[in-house]
């Protein structure tokens, strides 16, 4: 048996050029994270430690998880996280994977809370709860938050990242359909943040292989992908306080609608957001009239 051994840096060149071949977006960035994963370092530690050798048993487990990738298993649910708004969050096949895009909405959120002394989020559709936590983590422990999802073993991931990022004592998790109305219950919001499902029914068949391996229920929007953004836009007007702020994430060419959306159900200073791409990518809405008299 010839014995096999290969530094991090010409692993990481191979499997970059592995990746790349069989069209995965991103291949540097995934061949790092799965390298680093499987030697158990930090990513940001690979460049440092380039020169170092990679022996049998992990070149073969690299060998092993890359299979997996190829298949069209998302690389976040090999590994089982990913990394948003500079925290790392636990990820499962029950999540929708933390994307840059979405960070934008967080940025949104930081913006429209910062000053504030108190406080509190409703993060909708909370997913890995990565837009609540990442906007928590950047504002005062008196700003408190409720993260909501349909989904219970959604709602655990949503858990274990409140714990593993040390805000669980400040913000609550619910299970409740976002289409439906919500309940007083609640409480009041300065802030509604909302990633909602906004992929036209019709479209979900011909997504990426990868994509469609993610919760259904978090991709599909309806037949014209808007349900959730009508839903939302009418239920949160019970929740808001006066002055208080609606967002949404939007996917591309839907902004125009969805602000239409926020329009005709009364509220006021609506603008877009866009991503670092110069997508629009945020929807905002703020000073509902029947909360602002």
């Amino acid at each position: 048996m010839v014995n096999m051994v290969k530094t991090i840096n010409d692993a990481t060149l191979d499997l970059t050029a592995e990746l790349r071949i069989h069209g995965v977006a991103g291949s540097r960035l995934e061949a790092r994270e799965l390298i680093a994963f499987v030697l158990k370092i930090p990513p940001d530690e690979l460049y440092r430690k380039r020169d170092l050798y990679i022996f049998d048993k992990d070149l073969d487990e690299i060998d092993r998880l890359k299979s997996i990738r190829l298949s069209g298993v998302p690389l976040p649910h090999i590994i089982g996280q990913w990394d948003f708004y500079g925290l790392t969050f636990e990820v499962t096949a029950d999540t929708l994977i933390p994307r840059p895009d979405t960070e934008t909405l967080a940025e949104c959120g930081i913006e429209f809370l910062r000053g504030r002394t108190r406080g509190r989020l409703l993060d909708l559709c909370c997913g890995t709860g990565c837009v609540g936590i990442s906007v928590l983590k950047n504002m005062p422990d008196e700003i408190s938050g409720v993260l909501a999802d349909l989904s219970e073993p959604t709602l655990r991931v949503t858990r274990r990242n409140l714990a593993r990022h040390g805000v669980s004592g400040r913000a609550s998790t619910v299970l409740l359909d976002a289409l439906q109305p919500l309940d007083a219950s609640l409480g009041r919001f300065q802030l509604v943040v909302c990633n909602p499902p906004y992929i036209p029914s019709g479209e979900i068949a011909g997504l990426d292989v990868e994509v469609r391996r993610e919760p259904l229920m978090a991709l599909d929007g309806g037949a014209d992908g808007l349900d959730f953004y009508r839903a939302v836009a009418r239920n949160a007007k019970s929740v808001l306080t006066a002055g208080g702020a609606l967002m949404f994430e939007v996917g591309l060419g839907q902004s125009a609608q969805v602000m239409d959306i926020l329009k005709r159900q009364g509220y006021e200073e609506i603008r877009c957001q866009s991503d670092l791409t110069g997508i629009e990518r945020v929807v905002i809405g703020c000073g509902v009239r029947s909360e602002s008299k």
